[in-house]
């Protein structure tokens, strides 16, 4: 099922939206103009994942070197730290084993950008675009 979310514009780099959806509490993220989205329970203890902080991770590296990357990719748990992959849903810790569910997000010409295809029409630009997530 494709639900409707927002306006790309309402929806900035860096930024999360919270939506309940069929029963659902998911959050939409924007990461640098592309899309994701997460179920808002954290696997741990049903936390809201969602409202954590986004920020990067340590990548791998040589003993006693320290390398951060990933920056604004990785949602924190607020109760208890765990760290989420927001791009496919895996977490940091144990990608093979806990995870969050995540969803399909596309951007779309708005329903007001539609056109009867009877109508003449003509080229334009589309300079506002409909973010839906897929259930």
């Amino acid at each position: 099922m494709k639900h409707p979310i927002c306006k790309t514009s309402d929806l900035p780099p860096g930024k999360c939206t919270i939506k309940e959806l069929e029963g659902k509490s998911i959050g939409i993220f924007n990461i640098n103009g592309a899309y994701y989205a997460l179920r808002n329970v954290c696997p741990h203890q049903k936390a809201p994942l969602c409202k954590g902080k986004v920020g990067g991770t340590t990548l791998p590296s040589k003993p006693g070197e320290y390398k951060w990357g990933r920056e604004g990719q990785i949602v924190r748990c607020p109760w208890h730290g765990w760290e989420f992959d927001i791009t496919t849903g895996e977490s940091v810790f144990n990608p093979h084993r806990v995870r969050v569910k995540s969803y399909q997000v596309t951007v779309e010409p708005g329903e007001e950008d539609e056109v009867d295809p009877s109508v003449e029409t003509y080229d334009v630009s589309v300079e506002e675009q409909q973010v839906f997530l897929h259930l």
